[in-house]
């Protein structure tokens, strides 16, 4: 990839391709398995790895990126829990703030706490709108977020919460339903945050087919991720 991971994204979005992102959450998963996972996703011609999750261990991130690396050349995007779970070892960061929450804690305090390690990292740096949205489960971003999603009907909301993002300067918008979601992000919702965005728009959580992951791209989702599905061989 000569381009930057967000100049790919970008590129992508505006000629209409579609890509794909396996989430691996290194609690879930054993540096045993990654080889053969590694060949798995590559088999399904994924874009990226992102990698991260709610209550990942200090220190098991660098190590598990690191084991990534030595077993394929798909880009590494951090998709992480807090700041502890940042690692110059991946290729970019989402560097992600929880807007559809009122908690200062992931609104700007983690971004605060990481920002020693960033200034003096290699990664490449992509400032994200997050957006949860109910996916009919307590998820662990909720738990640990202690925030409320967006109602699923409340497209109104998510539309405003996404182009206030897009305002402050986010070049992504991640619309999330949560990790084992039992119900994927509404299509209505998604057709109309990429209608008044500008930006390209990621869209994961509770996707657990493949006409589900069809339709989530029909509907507006430049970039979908994949992550409980994978873990359940469904792809």
């Amino acid at each position: 990839m000569t381009d930057s991971i967000l100049a790919y994204i970008q590129k992508a979005s505006k000629k209409g391709e579609k890509l794909l992102a396996i989430l691996l959450d290194p609690d879930k998963t054993t540096f045993e398995e990654i080889p053969v996972i590694s060949k798995k996703i590559e088999n399904l011609n994924a874009n990226f790895i992102f990698v991260g999750g709610s209550f990942v261990e200090k220190g098991v991130t660098s190590v598990f990126v690191k084991e990534l690396k030595e077993n394929t050349q798909i880009p590494i995007v951090l998709f992480p829990g807090d700041y502890s779970q940042v690692t110059n070892k991946a290729d970019a960061l989402l560097f992600l703030s929880l807007l559809s929450g009122r908690n200062p804690e992931y609104l700007i305090e983690q971004q605060i706490k990481a920002v020693p390690f960033l200034k003096n990292s290699t990664l490449e740096i992509i400032p994200t709108g997050y957006i949860l949205i109910n996916g009919g489960t307590n998820s662990s971003v909720l738990k640990v977020s202690k925030t409320t999603p967006i109602a699923q009907n409340n497209i109104d909301l998510a539309v405003s919460t996404a182009i206030a993002g897009m305002y402050k300067g986010k070049q992504l918008i991640y619309l999330e339903a949560g990790s084992g979601a039992k119900i994927p992000v509404n299509l209505n919702l998604i057709s109309e945050v990429k209608k008044n965005i500008t930006i390209p728009l990621i869209v994961g959580g509770g996707i657990k087919t493949k006409e589900q992951l069809n339709n989530t791209f029909k509907y507006g989702a430049d970039l979908v991720v994949i992550g409980t599905a994978f873990e359940q061989n469904n792809f």
